[in-house]
This record gives structure tokens, sequence and C-alpha cells, in this order.
């Protein structure tokens, strides 16, 4: 009957059964395609061809591909508006995050120019904005801090004080930076290199989510000291930030009125703009620059009205004029930052490649993964000889940089322009800004990390293994720091994946009548199991680590107790050597008897009466034939003696039956008795290892031993092929006990038994 919302359309199939050697003859399996050899393959490699040559070079440099090819006069105006608009983000947020990465402003500008033109010629997205980030800025932070702490630097006063040397530890931190980016850029050069871009797959969206939270987290502690205008000590490992908001509330009674005042009319002027700008971002032409009015508007009134003199207000200081010679890296510190630049690494990496394959699929183009890596990698380490810290992409300036109509990386271009012209001649007018103005510009844009808390209950209702993963994430980010916490994020997540593959679904299969459907029967009511006939899936691919429990839900599920049914057998077996032992006893016996009697007779004619007839039972003893007691074993048995057998194997079966129908040992636990048949789905299943082709081995071998055939449906050609390779057909398991559906198996175990009549609605017929 068709029910609401069900299509109308019908259609029928007509075909013979098909196992797996019918199919390879019907559908001609073969090797068709024309795969290269290894050989080959190499060989193509290291031709050497004007094509060949010049597809390496574009793959290699992407900007020799689109630069050739860009036209003014579409694309000028949307990146001239984009590259400006971007730059004027660039400004800030450069500063504002050198700030957590415990370096001076003006390195967050350097950050934002020279990496931005090296991703120009190696990237292979046109909308994403390279430069500073707030999650890969507090990681550097976490590592400079840690490597070269206030304590390191102390001096003595003239007055008998201690001071900080602060220009010997900034430069100290500013080679810790360097060394750690260029040693991430590396890393990334060389992944990107050996095409290990997939690398990224193994950080879950729910992961990358929960860190990034996190990481939000221990920027907004650590920039709570500018807002209060306090003096933290500084804590570095697990439960670092937990110490430092300790430290942070014990010291709110010391805060600086006058800073905390500019922090909350900056802050607040910054949430009212920018709430202004996304209600309103489809009537505005360009987004109105808050963050930079603030800034220059924070410098004049601190310049002109004197705060720092008068009200001790923490400003940014010196920002030297013009480049920094390039110089390497130091790489004595490689050993103390090479976990650290691993990581970092990693997470800038997939915030790049996650942003800029979102902006791909949106705008129809593709971005290489592995190319990305390279590009990444190459901004990193030649920006880290110009005293840049580690890159990745902004969300907050990507989004800008793509809906103001930026449609290729000249947007970056011309942001980096802007930026140099700031660095040589602009930068010095803003030694007067407050250093809290910079935290506030950080605490704004960490609201869109703040609303993935949201993800909470929507993960909920969802999936709550992501939910889990997500909680984690967070909570060892929170508690272990950046570095330890994405270790066990990443460790947990693929233990997720181990466990869903250890604990799937395991289904018993009913047909949905007059289909050739086959549903679970526990989800679907009209699914009926068809009798004598087991068919049994899993949801996930069998492999050593679950085939174990494998085995396991296939007894449970079907009712089917392998070791009980192999122990009845076994007892049957040993009854059966008895009985006919004590038959041949009994003969011997009778024969002696017979002797004795011959011995003692008077007749000869009578004695060789008696002796014929004894010749003639004893040879009818010496007759067997193969009698089957029941499903569960077949055994020899003597003719002479067949009556007491068949007694003997009543009883037994008898008892057997007496067992099934015990709740504490049963050997079948269902309703219907033993099946004769099983079929193992195997549709989910995408490859086998060794132990599940033993595993699948043993089920045939002990089913078969009870009297259960077992069959093998829906397999992939590539399982197909792994069975193969494994040896797992032969004359015992033949390849026709593989068929091509599990209609198909079921048809043939009807049609072996003569049953076929009761599915007649079903049963398909085709001319091949």
């Amino acid at each position: 009957m068709e029910e609401k919302g069900c299509s109308s359309v019908e259609y029928s199939v007509q075909r013979q059964v098909l196992d797996e050697l019918c199919l390879d003859q019907v559908a001609k399996k073969g090797k068709w395609s024309a795969k290269p050899t290894f050989r080959e393959q190499l060989k193509s490699f290291f031709r050497c061809s004007v094509p060949h040559a010049k597809e390496i070079l574009l793959r290699w440099i992407p900007v020799l591909g689109w630069l050739p090819k860009y036209s003014i006069k579409k694309y000028a105006l949307g990146d001239l508006i984009s590259g400006c608009s971007v730059s004027i983000m660039h400004l800030p947020q450069g500063m504002a995050y050198a700030l957590l990465a415990s370096l001076r402003p003006v390195f967050g500008l350097y950050t934002s120019l020279f990496p931005v033109l090296v991703y120009l010629i190696f990237g292979t997205s046109k909308h994403i904005s390279i430069g500073t980030f707030a999650v890969i800025s507090i990681m550097i932070g976490s590592v400079t801090e840690r490597l070269a702490p206030d304590s390191n630097f102390l001096v003595n006063g003239t007055n008998g004080t201690v001071s900080v040397n602060l220009d010997e530890r900034d430069a100290y931190r500013v080679q810790i930076a360097c060394s750690l980016t260029v040693l991430a850029g590396l890393f990334q050069i060389l992944l990107g290199m050996v095409r290990f871009g997939f690398v990224v797959t193994y950080l879950s969206e729910p992961l990358v989510r929960g860190y990034t939270t996190a990481s939000a987290c221990h920027v907004l502690g650590s920039q709570l000291k500018y807002l209060f205008g306090v003096n933290p000590a500084r804590f570095s490992g697990p439960l670092s930030l937990i110490y430092t908001l300790v430290e942070i509330c014990r010291l709110i009674p010391q805060t600086v009125i006058p800073e905390l005042v500019v922090s909350l009319v900056s802050l607040t002027v910054l949430i009212v703009v920018k709430e202004f700008n996304g209600r309103f971002r489809h009537r505005l032409l360009l987004p109105i620059p808050i963050e930079l009015i603030v800034i220059i508007a924070a410098t004049i009134i601190s310049h002109f009205g004197q705060l720092p003199d008068k009200y001790n207000i923490n400003v940014v200081g010196e920002i030297p004029s013009g480049l920094q010679a390039p110089r390497a890296p130091d790489a004595t510190l490689f050993s103390a930052v090479i976990g650290d630049a691993f990581a970092v690494a990693i997470v800038g990496y997939a915030i790049a490649i996650s942003l800029g394959k979102t902006f791909a699929l949106k705008h129809g183009y593709q971005v290489d993964s592995n190319q990305e890596l390279v590009a990444l990698g190459l901004s990193n380490t030649i920006g880290s000889c110009f005293q840049c810290y580690t890159v990745t992409c902004s969300m907050s300036r990507s989004l800008v940089q793509e809906s103001t109509g930026g449609k290729t990386q000249i947007a970056g271009l011309i942001s980096s322009v802007i930026v140099l012209i700031t660095v040589l001649k602009i930068g010095s007018l803003f030694e007067d800004l407050p250093k809290a103005v910079l935290s506030t510009i950080v605490f704004v844009n960490l609201k869109g990390m703040f609303k993935q808390f949201m993800d909470v209950p929507m993960l909920w209702k969802t999936n709550k293994v992501d939910l889990l993963v997500w909680l984690v994430t967070f909570a060892s980010t929170i508690l272990l720091n950046l570095d330890l916490g994405l270790a066990v994020s990443i460790a947990f997540s693929l233990l997720t994946v181990i466990f869903r593959t250890q604990l799937p679904r395991y289904s018993i299969l009913g047909q949905v009548p007059g289909t050739n459907l086959y549903l679970d029967v526990d989800s679907y009511k009209e699914a009926k199991e068809i009798p004598g006939i087991k068919i049994f899936r899993t949801s996930a691919t069998i492999y050593y680590t679950n085939a174990e429990m494998y085995l396991e839900a296939l007894q449970e599920k079907s009712g089917i107790q392998i070791a009980k049914l192999l122990a009845v057998k076994k007892k049957e077996a040993e009854a059966v050597k008895k009985q006919n032992k004590k038959a041949k006893n009994e003969q011997t016996n009778q024969r002696a008897r017979n002797y004795l009697n011959g011995i003692f007779s008077f007749g000869k004619k009578k004695k060789s009466a008696e002796v014929k007839g004894q010749n003639s039972k004893f040879a009818g003893a010496e007759n067997l034939t193969e009698c089957p007691v029941n499903i569960l074993f077949k055994g020899q048995v003597n003719k002479a003696y067949e009556s007491d057998y068949s007694d003997m194997a009543s009883k037994q079966s008898d008892s057997i039956t007496l067992a099934s129908q015990d709740s504490d040992d049963k050997i079948c636990p269902t309703d219907v008795s033993c099946p004769h048949s099983l079929i193992l789905d195997l549709s989910t299943t995408s490859f086998l290892d060794t132990v599940a082709v033993k595993t699948l081995k043993n089920i045939f071998r002990d089913l078969g031993e009870i009297g259960i055939g077992v069959y093998l449906s829906d397999c992939q050609a590539c399982v197909v092929e792994e069975l193969e390779r494994a040896g797992f057909f032969s004359e015992s398991i033949p390849k026709s006990r593989l068929f091509v559906t599990i209609h198909d198996a079921v048809l043939h175990i009807l049609d072996k038994l003569g049953q076929t009549d009761n599915f007649h609605d079903v049963f398909y017929i085709t001319e091949m």
C-alpha cells in the first residue's frame, strides 16, 4: 500500500540468481583500466619536456598561472577596495596580536607585511587574508614567556630596586619567536612536499572549534592585565590560565582607574559600532573602520592629554621607523621549540585550509591542500628572516576581503603596500597609543570564537560523540595549556574513531514482504525474518580490533551458540562411538556363544544351519551405512542395531530439545529452531585484514560442522580481491558461497531447499 509521501514510480527487475562466479562471467570481470605501473609513473615524473616543466612550474608557483590572465577591468576596483579595507584591519590587529605573542607591536606590523607577499606568489586561495591571528599569537606568546620569563632579565637599579631589562628581554623573545616560526615553516614545507596535506583531516571540526574557543579564553586571560592596568606574575605550563586569573583577581584592588576607564570607553565604542556594521552590512558600501578610528583617536587623546605622565597609563612605546635587515633565526633554540613548532604548524594550517576551502566552494575554484602547506611554510620561513612570527589566515579579515569585492590576492598586495607605508613613515606616530586600547580590540575580535559555545547545545541534539570531543578539547586546552591540550585532543579524537569501529551497531535483517529489501528487524516493523535463515550485518568494517566482538555479536544476535552446539555434537559423536563399540562387543559375545553351542550340538545339520544364520547376522553387522540423526551431525550406523541406535538418537534429540528449552542454558535462545543457513552481509566492509579473514574462516568451519550453511553477500570488489589474496576460497569455502546481494543468497537457499514457491512474488528470472 502506497503511503503518503512515497513515490508512485515502480520498477521491476528480472534476472537469475548471481553468485560471485556468475557475476564474473556476466559482468566480464577483468583489468580493463590501463593503470600505469610504478615504473611508468616514475618515468613520467622525471620526464623532461616543455609541457611537463610548465606544469610543474605552475603547480609550485601558482601566481604564474593567474597573474598573466588578470583582468584589470573586472577585478582591479574590487581588489583595490578590498585591499584598503583589509589594511585598515591589519594595522590595529597586527599591533594588538603582537602583544599576545609577548612582542612589541611593530613586529605585528612586520608580520602583516612580508608573509602576505610570499603567499601572493605561492598560495592557491583567492580570498583568505594571511597575517596575524589571535590563536597563533597566544601559542607563540606561551613559548616566548616560558623560555624568556621576566625573572631571567632582572637588573639592580641605582637606588637598590630591581627592574626588568625590557630591551634585552624583548630582543631574546624575538629570537625565540623567529626560531619557532622558521621551524614551523620547515615542517609545513616538508609535509607539503611529501603530499601530506590530508593530515588536517585528523583535526575534526568539533576539535578545531573547541580548541579555538579554549584558545580565545587564553587570549582573554592574557589581556586582562592591560584592561585593569595591573602586573600579575607570569605562569606557564598546565593550569597557567587558572593561576593567571587567580592572580588578576588578587590584584584587582590595585587597578589603575584611568586605564580601566580608557578600556571601558574604547570597548563600548567598538562593540556598538561593530554591531551597527553587522546589522546594516547590506546597506553600507564599506564597514566603518572603527578599530582604526579608535586607535587614531586614542593616540591623539593620549598624546595631547599627556595620559602616560599624568595617570601612569601603559602605552605602546617606541616604534622604530623603517625595516630591519634580514637575518637568520637562531638555530640553537630549535631543540627547545621543536614540539611547539609542530603544534603551531598544524594548527595554523588547519585554520587556513578550512577557511580557504570554504571560500573555494562558495566561488567555484580549487584549493590545493598540499600547495597551501608549502605556501604557508614559505611565508613563515621567509618571514622569520625579517623578524616575523608565525602566520595563518584571520577569519574576520578574510570575510572583509571577500565581502568588499576582493577577487584575487592582489588585494593582499595592496594591503601590504599600505602596511609598508605605515611602517616606514607613520608607525612612530602611534608611540603614545595605550595598550589597553589594543587589548579591547582583541576582546572585540574574539566575539566570533566565543559564539562557538553555542556548539554545545547543537551537538547535544545531533551527535553526542562530537560533543564529547568538543568538551574534552576545550577542557584539556584550558587546563593543560595550548600545546599539551592539542596533543590530548587529537589523541582523544582518534580514540573515538577506534571506539566507534569497536562498538558498531549489529543487526539481524528481515525481508520487507514483496520486495528485495532487507532491513533491521528491530527498527522496521514490516521487516520479517525468513524462517531458518539468519541475516547478520555490522555497521563497521571488520578488522583486528573488532573481529572478536563481531563473532560474539553474531552469536548473541542470531542465537547460534557455536561452542554449545559443538559440545553437543561432540557428545553425540561419543555416544554413537560407544554404541557402536557396545554393538561390536555384543556381536563378539554372540559369536562366542554360538561357537560353544556348536561344540555341544549333536546334529551336524542343525549346527551348520546355526552357523550359517550367525554368519548372516555378522555380515549384517559389518554393513555400516550413513544415517543423519538430526541437523547437528552425521554418524555411521550399524544396520544390525539400527533400531537401538534410533532409540538412542531419539533420546538424545529429546535431551537436546529439553536443553534448548532451559532458559538458563539455551543452545538456540530464539523463538524458532536453530537456523539452517546464515548470511553475512559485508556491504559496510571496506577492507579485511588477516585477523578478519581468519575469523570468517572459523565461522564457516564451525557452523559447517554443526550443519549450518554460511554465505556472504554484498562484498565490494576490493574486499573480494583481498579474500582471494588471503586464500580464503577453497574446496570447503567455494566462491559460489559469495552472492551479489542478500536476496540472491536467500533465493539460492530457498531453491536448494525446494521452498521457492513460498516466495514466488519476489523470485527474479531474467534472460542474460
